[in-house]
């Protein structure tokens, strides 16, 4: 082969060698794309987040996180949105309702109301105030937007006063009846009866999927678990304390701990509610009765009736952190925080005045003279889509 045809084929296998090499890239890069596709779909798609299987008709969780979360300062409802901002006080000896403005720390009205009032109670719907006239037999409503009582409802032994999450029932605690009496939300017309064994059933909360609810007996020191749907005690338990009598009932934001507060323990039970198996007492202070969450779901008040005082817990750290002193002493009982969120509101049961704290420093902001026996005052409006009771527990 000579020199010319050896030049020839070498050309022609180089241009081959080209065209080969540029269909190959071609060929490389859809392969490549084709072959990202063939990955991606491979790629299985994240699994869903199983929905919170909750009561049925219950208003959807807003965040599984945290139960308090349409409690955020100010996040008022618009069914209350214009309603005054007032502390109603119920005065158990005094059988009034003391109304005080938290701008002015004034009483701007007492209403009379029956026998032995215990607890005022925001309604499922938020509309109305009720008054428990415990030994009076009686509901009285208050109309938040006018401040003013209407016609008394007949209820027998309304010493507490919840809703389920749904707004299907309102659950009257019938301490000396020993019983959980379901009833219409607005009529308060008895729809069902469930006897307990246990002594002076007193307060309450619900689960974060409020198939459940754990009720406090404070005379005979015992803890019930609620079928909230069937309407039936499913659990029972004695507390681990000779004299226990518990008291308030709280949830922790991320639904997995009940926290009870035990005035004679000095101290709070942390129970899990779904196992119910035996709890463990946190110490707090003497008397320790009321439980208050604070706005932005960190810490709970801690109201130690025996010692006037308020202990702070703080849930992440899942620790007592603070402890205010009421300068002059008092018996702080039950109450509620304001809708900002700045001042925690508590009666002083034996000393016939209430407490404004603030929930920064725990300073004593007012002590205000009320009328004998000042118990569950509720603060209102709140933040909060609906009430499931007591003094105020919102969702």
């Amino acid at each position: 082969m000579n020199l010319i045809h050896r030049t020839l084929l070498a050309g022609l296998g180089l241009l081959a060698l080209v065209a080969c090499g540029t269909e190959s890239a071609k060929d490389r890069s859809s392969a490549a794309v084709e072959s990202r596709g063939a990955t991606q779909a491979a790629i299985p798609a994240p699994p869903k987040k199983k929905p919170l299987n909750g009561l049925p008709g219950m208003p959807p969780v807003l965040d599984p996180k945290d139960v308090y979360a349409a409690d955020r300062p100010g996040k008022l409802s618009p069914v209350v949105k214009d309603f005054p901002s007032r502390v109603y006080v119920p005065n158990t000896e005094s059988d009034t309702v003391s109304v005080i403005d938290p701008k002015t720390y004034e009483i701007t009205e007492t209403i009379p109301v029956g026998r032995q009032p215990q607890h005022v109670v925001p309604s499922w719907d938020l509309k109305t105030l009720w008054v428990n006239n415990n030994r009076g037999h009686t509901l009285t409503p208050i109309d938040p937007k006018t401040g003013k009582a209407g016609k008394p409802v007949e209820v027998h032994d309304p010493y507490n006063l919840y809703f389920t999450p749904n707004g299907k029932y309102a659950v009257v605690m019938a301490s000396l009846d020993r019983e959980l009496v379901f009833r219409d939300p607005h009529t308060m017309k008895r729809i069902r009866t469930e006897p307990v064994s246990c002594y002076g059933v007193n307060h309450a909360d619900f689960s974060l999927d409020g198939r459940y609810f754990i009720v406090s007996c404070e005379f005979s020191g015992e803890l019930l678990k609620v079928d909230t749907e069937r309407m039936k005690v499913v659990g029972q338990q004695k507390l681990p304390f000779d004299g226990a009598m518990p008291q308030d009932v709280k949830v922790s934001p991320d639904g997995k701990r009940f926290y009870i507060a035990d005035m004679m323990a000095h101290g709070m039970w942390v129970l899990d509610g779904d196992k119910f198996t035996e709890p463990t007492l946190l110490p707090t202070g003497k008397g320790c009765h009321g439980l208050y969450v604070s706005r932005d779901s960190r810490e709970m008040y801690v109201s130690n009736r025996g010692e006037g005082s308020v202990s702070v817990f703080d849930f992440r750290k899942n620790r007592l952190t603070k402890k205010w002193h009421l300068p002059d002493g008092g018996s702080p009982d039950m109450g509620g925080v304001s809708a900002d969120g700045k001042v925690l509101w508590l009666s002083g049961r034996y000393d016939a005045e209430v407490y404004a704290i603030d929930t920064r420093t725990g300073e004593q902001l007012a002590r205000i003279p009320v009328g004998s026996g000042p118990h569950g005052l509720a603060v209102y409006p709140q933040p909060g889509r609906y009430s499931l009771g007591h003094t105020g527990i919102f969702r």
